[in-house]
């Protein structure tokens, strides 16, 4: 996804406001009491590090429980061997549109559909584990792109009448000293494979799974390209009304299937303790007596505070088809990470929320997965990607699915 979230941008908290934190937990009656009320099984939490990979780790991690819930058989899938082959069909494209194409770490779960369909995929093992060939103990893209991009970005806007491919075999060297070749074959639980192969054991049927968002500027129940700059393939999204969109989570959940989640987690009511709600700004500002003027000028620390005192009963908005419309349109609404839908929970006031795997390490109060309010889910959802079959059989058919 376009922003950049990894641990690194996390403050560091010190032990003594951790513990002053936890002692107001224990007197705050609003601080949140979870519930599960369906859990899916699901592979478990990875640490992206310093990448721009939550697009790979969470359709990977998606893929997984695909398998999980097929075979019974728990799998780590390689997320660089993703990384390696679509940034290479990435640079291409930019190549071919002479620079006018984005060459970046961001992607979507098209991009991972599309290189188990074309390439296969290998377990984690059959590659160098993430940052370990530039001496880190996990993925950290920072040296690799700042050698990629200026060298991708030569080669398309070169003055040249002609080029070689050799480009290409420079590229694909850089990719490999950072990340790792891809096998052409590899031995697993004593059986020899190729990456293809491998797929096919795997027991998915990739024809099976389709992306859903919901907008009005494309008609219902048709596909569009959602347009943002990381869905670079133009992978195509059925456009559903959002209360459809909302039952396609639910039922899916309620029936097995998990979902491979995109959309906007820069609101102020995504915390880093593993909390998401869509916050009424306005609701929250009434209940402490301030004024717009006096709020604006708090600090965030200060807000902060606002926020943790209210815990889940901090108001939150009912998001509604044209508010989703004009945050994207007014570009609120922003394409910034990846997660994995995986369960639904409720608070001690009866409010439900998805349980959602993120791709931070075990991070956060628990442990790398986030508690995000239906309502926020509602409003930040950009698209998802999930198995067609999860899909209710009335929608489906209104798709032509």
């Amino acid at each position: 996804m376009k922003k950049l979230f990894t641990l690194a941008l996390c403050a560091a908290i010190s032990a003594g406001a951790m513990a002053a934190k936890h002692k107001n937990e224990k007197t705050n009656p609003n601080s949140p009491v979870f519930t599960t009320i369906k859990e899916l099984k699901i592979s478990p939490v990875k640490n992206q590090n310093r990448s721009g990979t939550c697009w790979a780790y969470s359709t990977l991690s998606f893929f997984e429980s695909e398998i999980i819930k097929s075979s019974g058989k728990t799998y780590d899938l390689c997320e660089m061997f993703v990384a390696n082959k679509d940034y290479m069909e990435r640079a291409i494209i930019k190549v071919r549109m002479h620079g006018d194409a984005q060459f970046s770490q961001g992607g979507a779960a098209e991009d991972v559909l599309h290189v188990l369909k074309t390439y296969g995929i290998c377990p984690e093992n059959a590659m160098p584990l993430p940052g370990t060939l530039q001496g880190d103990s996990l993925a950290n893209f920072n040296e690799v792109f700042t050698v990629m991009e200026p060298y991708v970005n030569a080669v398309a806007t070169s003055k040249a009448k002609t080029i070689s491919n050799q480009w290409k075999a420079g590229l694909q060297g850089i990719l490999d000293a950072y990340l790792g070749k891809c096998p052409e074959s590899f031995t697993y639980e004593g059986k020899t494979y190729t990456p293809q192969s491998f797929c096919e054991s795997l027991g998915l049927n990739l024809d099976d799974y389709v992306s859903i968002t919901s907008y009005t500027h494309h008609p219902f129940y048709t596909a569009f390209p959602v347009e943002v700059q990381d869905n670079w393939r133009q992978g195509m999204s059925y456009n559903v009304p959002v209360d459809e969109m909302m039952a396609i989570i639910d039922n899916a959940l309620e029936n097995g299937y998990t979902i491979a989640w995109g959309g906007d987690v820069s609101e102020e009511g995504f915390t880093r303790d593993g909390l998401a709600m869509a916050v009424d700004v306005k609701g929250a500002r009434d209940l402490t007596g301030s004024d717009q003027a006096r709020w604006l000028n708090m600090k965030a620390a200060e807000k902060k505070n606002v926020f943790d005192s209210l815990g889940v009963k901090i108001p939150e908005v009912v998001p509604t088809q044209e508010m989703r419309q004009n945050a994207f349109d007014s570009w609120q609404l922003t394409d910034d990470h990846g997660m994995h839908i995986y369960g639904v929970a409720k608070d001690q006031f009866g409010k439900e929320y998805y349980m959602v795997k993120n791709s931070w390490g075990e991070t956060g109060k628990y442990k790398g997965t986030w508690y995000m309010s239906k309502a926020f889910i509602k409003l930040n959802t950009m698209d998802f990607m999930i198995n067609k079959n999860a899909i209710p059989k009335d929608i489906r058919k209104k798709l032509g699915i």
